[in-house]
């Protein structure tokens, strides 16, 4: 399903929050839910993605590289979503260990938690 609130007719600089679970990696990471969205004039949906850890350098979407925007307390990334409600891959890199790593995860956006802001 495409990433727009069904009904509603979306106008860029639209907020929403919406829940978000992860998988993969060691377990011991996770990220804030729910989630804040936004979308662009271009018609794209925006996710800020707030990990548990400061340890996340840049985050991977479709091979896309998005840098960090904030490490205070929590590693903060914005990616798009292309749909909600599927498994979106996602690649995030950790320095908590000796040598960098990239680690794969997947993020899930509940169409049903949905909330404009």
């Amino acid at each position: 399903p495409e990433p727009e609130p069904e009904g509603e007719s979306v106008m860029a600089g639209d907020t929403y929050t919406i829940a978000v679970t992860l998988e993969g990696g060691s377990g011991r990471a996770s990220v804030e839910s729910p989630a804040k969205l936004r979308y662009s004039e271009t018609g794209v949906c925006w996710a800020t993605i707030v990990w548990s850890s400061s340890n996340f350098d840049y985050m991977k979407v479709d091979g896309v590289k998005y840098e960090l925007l904030s490490a205070q307390g929590s590693s903060t990334f914005e990616i798009p979503v292309a749909a909600f409600d599927q498994k979106l891959d996602v690649i995030a890199d950790t320095v908590a260990m000796s040598e960098p790593h990239e680690v794969a995860y997947t993020l899930f956006f509940d169409s049903a938690s949905l909330q404009k802001q």
